[in-house]
């Protein structure tokens, strides 16, 4: 990560000792929220190196301008007074494409340089590095005009290239922190995504049925309205719980028996179709989100039955077998064709797979016209 410019004038304890305030330095870039956090604390701890009176650092994007550009030495009044921030023109553009250090007495002399924009704080002495790792551009960092007026010095330029190698980690670092986050929230997305519609649609729709056969019925039963309003505040309840990630209780305090009670008695299951309960009145041996999840897929298949079986018997059955949790929902309706199935496979059956994958189980469908269906979902025990 440091240059070959090793000076060899000074003494090995005076470089291991800027070798610690370096690391020092940069973990404490390091340790920032964001990724324009680090850039600013890797351009204010460069300045303090060499006690230069400007300082910056810009992260190129795949045209060569900045995509970022963090400063210090520049007050917000001299900023508000210039025509525009840099660009990556100029000397910048240089130190993008070439790669290479550009240490200058007077950048105004060299060819490469492209000027200052209106108003811009004049500065002379240059010394600009990239910051890389192999073949990997993570930015560029420039110092300005030292603050006893000297030219910067080799000694400089290893201590800036020591600092740019150390500096290419903690970008690096922030980049992954910041992809991960993303990638977080991309499946937190698709969770909340598969849980509202494999709980509050399902929920919506019981209800709207509800509503039909009151509609149908010709008559308003105070009760029957009553109880309509009391699910449409259980579902508002989900809502916030899955929006707003609240949970409102342990999944613990209730065992598997309870919660596929809890579940079935939500779907507003006709009286025409009986639905038993095969299941323990044990405390499920999950963790709270695997056994949600559990709860959810197992919702979701007795959803499917009611809606599109025509059955009139549905089992739900739970049993632990060689290390695996076993959850069926069976019912005695018209079935359909398995080699059809992609014909079927809407955004209900994507999300069984989808959830039990993430778990580490499976789903298996055993059904035929006329045969009834027989949904199984398996997922490892893993004891809490």
């Amino acid at each position: 990560m440091s240059s070959d410019k090793n000076p060899q004038n000074d003494s090995t304890p005076v470089i291991l000792s800027q070798l610690k305030d370096i690391a020092s330095a940069v973990m404490y870039a390091a340790e920032a929220n964001n990724l324009e956090q680090v850039l600013e604390r890797i351009a204010q701890v460069s300045k303090d190196l060499v006690n230069a009176r400007y300082a910056a650092l810009g992260v190129p994007d795949s045209s060569g301008r900045l995509k970022y550009f963090k400063f210090v030495g520049i007050t917000p009044e001299q900023v508000a007074r210039m025509d525009h921030l840099p660009v990556g023109h100029g000397l910048l553009g240089a130190i993008i494409h070439e790669r290479q250090v550009i240490r200058l007495e007077r950048m105004q002399d060299d060819e490469r340089s492209g000027g200052f924009c209106a108003r811009h704080p004049h500065m002379t002495s240059l010394l600009g590095v990239p910051i890389q790792v192999g073949q990997q551009l993570f930015g560029i960092m420039y110092l300005c005009d030292r603050e006893d007026g000297q030219p910067f010095s080799e000694q400089d330029e290893w201590l800036v290239e020591t600092m740019a190698g150390y500096a290419a980690l903690a970008i690096a670092g922030s980049q992954l922190g910041e992809q991960q986050r993303r990638l977080a929230l991309l499946e937190e997305r698709e969770r909340i995504s598969m849980e509202l519609h494999d709980g509050i649609i399902q929920s919506l729709y019981a209800i709207g049925m509800h509503l039909d056969l009151m509609r149908l019925s010709n008559e308003v039963n105070p009760v029957g309205v009553e109880q309509v309003i009391g699910d449409l505040n259980l579902v508002i309840g989900d809502i916030r719980r899955y929006i707003m990630n609240l949970q409102t209780g342990d999944p613990r305090q209730r065992t598997i028996y309870q919660r596929l009670r809890d579940l079935i008695a939500r779907l507003r299951v006709p009286e025409t179709l009986r639905v038993q309960i095969n299941a323990p009145d044990d405390q499920p041996l999950f963790t709270p989100a695997t056994f949600e999840a559990i709860c959810q897929m197992a919702n979701e298949a007795v959803s499917n039955a009611v809606r599109h079986a025509d059955a009139e018997n549905i089992t739900v059955s739970t049993r632990q077998k060689d290390n695996q949790f076993e959850i069926v929902i069976a019912d005695d309706g018209k079935g359909f064709d398995l080699d059809s199935l992609s014909n079927h496979n809407g955004l209900g059956l994507r999300n069984l797979q989808q959830r039990a994958a993430l778990h580490g189980g499976r789903v298996d469908i055993d059904t035929a016209p006329g045969a009834g269906t027989r949904v199984k979902i398996s997922i490892p025990v893993r004891m809490l």
